[in-house]
């Protein structure tokens, strides 16, 4: 295909799916599942009209579009979450991200050992690339802005921004063991001092500090000087300095990307709230995010008397910015997987998707959630909603290019491209029912008195 036919077939899926998203969001389907059926259609699998080769020479973009989406995403992600750190949402966060992932890591890696033959090493990579959940493609699940603290989709939401940075540690252990000169003990002490404890917690840090100082500085800047030209410029900035910051450092640039955006929230929160020494606010309007309380559309210096109003229209023009690119790349890598997987599919994919998507997942999350008193109906509903997506096609990637050894690299990349196929189709098909039954139960709670929260 030329690029002039790949802007029409772009230009013609954007139209079709805004004209038709009413339809589409009441319906079964999701848009991404469409995406992945248009990329299987022009695809070498039924009408070969174009081809997309992930070789070891070839995959390097694919890397750095699923990387630049999902510092987007996560981004995005961290700053709709309006919680307290000390709220019980982190706290199931945190479980579904460490112990809940290690766990299916643990599972998916057995099925490759024992199911596919594979070695250890190759297992445990593709159990780390299948393992996280994706914060792009699970939006129907995840909170809709920063007034949405249902349970269910702050720990879902939660759960995709940590994970795709708590995963990486795992695969990079696994790529360390490929070499065959490795010494077990040195690797396994230099990757829990570095690739653990550094990556992790140094990542968290630079996010957190690097969304707040930045937004911090940029909204009384602003304020001061009545700016009320559209600020979107300054959450891609605060995006790009903080993943650059992050890379120089060799600290999880996942994690500080979502950590930038719970930053800037923490900007938001305390202007809002008054900790910046003018008075605090009485009323109703504590409880409603700043961006909710202007209008975007309507911007006059003579207007602005707080700096709350500043904030509101930076964080709102983040988020606005922050979910266009979002999804603009996203359309873009479904149709990349839908005109790889026809050619890629294998039984050895749908074996494993199988297993983690009905079993591993389901029983990592019931027992990562053991003990928090929550309704079984939730338990269940957080293990079927692990929906995988560009985190696990960033990591493929990432291994593909930094020495994937052990098993062929056409044999991984199906086990993989299969997974999110498979997750795609099968949890876009599910999640419309499933929130819709979920909505009716919580409001059938409420008329009978009960409370709907526990869902």
């Amino acid at each position: 295909m030329t690029p002039l036919w790949w802007l029409a077939l772009a230009g013609t899926l954007l139209l079709a799916t805004s004209f038709l998203s009413g339809w589409i969001h009441r319906g079964p389907v999701t848009t991404f599942a469409i995406y992945l059926v248009v990329g299987i259609l022009i695809g070498p699998g039924v009408f070969g009209l174009t081809k997309l080769p992930l070789s070891r020479e070839h995959i390097h973009w694919l890397h750095v579009a699923t990387e630049a989406a999902l510092v987007v995403s996560l981004f995005v992600t961290g700053l709709k979450l309006r919680l307290p750190f000390r709220d019980r949402g982190w706290v199931m966060a945190v479980r579904l991200a460490l112990p809940a992932m290690v766990l299916t890591a643990a599972g998916v890696t057995a099925v490759a050992c024992l199911g596919l033959g594979w070695p250890f090493a190759a297992a445990l990579a593709v159990a780390a690339v299948v393992s996280p959940t994706d914060p792009v493609l699970a939006s129907l699940v995840s909170v809709d802005d920063a007034r949405d603290d249902d349970p269910l989709r702050v720990a879902l939401s939660g759960e995709a921004g940590l994970n795709d940075g708590t995963a990486l540690p795992l695969l990079i252990l696994a790529l360390a063991l490929m070499d065959p000169g490795a010494e077990v003990p040195s690797v396994l002490a230099h990757w829990f001092t570095l690739d653990v404890l550094w990556e992790l917690a140094g990542g968290l840090a630079i996010g957190l500090l690097g969304g707040w100082g930045l937004g911090y500085v940029g909204t009384h800047l602003r304020y001061t000087a009545r700016d009320v030209a559209p600020s979107d410029f300054l959450a891609l900035g605060i995006m790009v300095v903080v993943y650059a910051a992050s890379q120089m450092l060799e600290v999880s640039g996942f994690l500080a990307a979502f950590a930038a955006g719970a930053g800037l929230r923490r900007v938001e929160l305390s202007v809002s709230e008054g900790r910046d020494g003018r008075k605090r606010n009485e009323g109703a309007e504590l409880d409603t995010p700043a961006e909710m309380r202007i209008n975007p559309n309507e911007r006059s210096q003579a207007s602005v008397d707080h700096p709350s109003q500043t904030v509101g229209w930076m964080v709102s023009d983040a988020l606005s910015f922050g979910e266009t690119v979002e999804r603009l790349i996203a359309v873009a890598l479904v149709l990349a997987v839908g005109i790889a997987v026809i050619p890629a599919v294998s039984w050895d994919g749908v074996l494993v998707a199988g297993v983690l998507l009905l079993v591993v997942r389901p029983l990592s999350t019931w027992i990562a959630t053991a003990g928090c008193r929550l309704p079984w109906q939730r338990r269940l509903l957080i293990g079927w909603f692990g929906i995988r997506g560009l985190g696990s096609l960033n990591y493929m990637a990432f291994a593909v290019v930094h020495g994937l050894a052990g098993v062929s690299v056409p044999a991984f990349e199906s086990v993989v491209l299969t997974v999110v196929a498979m997750s795609i189709v099968i949890h876009g098909i599910s999640v419309t029912p499933l929130m819709q039954w979920r909505e009716r139960a919580i409001e059938a709670a409420k008329q009978r008195g009960a409370n709907g929260r526990g869902m």
